[in-house]
């Protein structure tokens, strides 16, 4: 289970896993755990949660409004996004993981992927 998985347990209202939202949007599961973070990390920032998030992933606005609604809206996306905060132990893996240091360690970890197989 995911750290995410584990926080979307504790939103009331949410579905409880990332594979849930990816099911109930149309998307694949690695894309809606990008997205749930990108937008937890967005809504702590001032500004529009889902045009920030947007830049930053170059995920479509429309669909991260989709995955915000499937969420329970911005109440429910604040709690995620305290929850993501109040965790230490994320916040020091994803910064390290954050190796172009652009507060974004997703696009970082899936480029060590591609490495990995051989897509770099």
């Amino acid at each position: 289970m995911s750290i995410l998985d584990s926080i979307l347990q504790q939103v009331a209202g949410s579905p409880d896993t990332v594979a849930d939202i990816a099911a109930k949007v149309g998307i694949d599961p690695a894309l809606a755990e990008k997205a749930v973070a990108a937008l937890g990390q967005a809504h702590a920032q001032p500004g529009d949660t889902v045009e920030a998030a947007a830049g930053k992933t170059g995920i479509d606005a429309g669909m991260l409004g989709q995955i915000v609604q499937q969420i329970g809206g911005e109440g429910a996306l604040g709690d995620i996004a305290s929850k993501l905060g109040g965790n230490p132990q994320l916040a020091g893996v994803l910064g390290m993981l954050d190796r172009d240091g652009d507060g974004n360690p997703l696009d970082d970890i899936a480029g060590m992927a591609g490495s990995l197989f051989g897509k770099n």
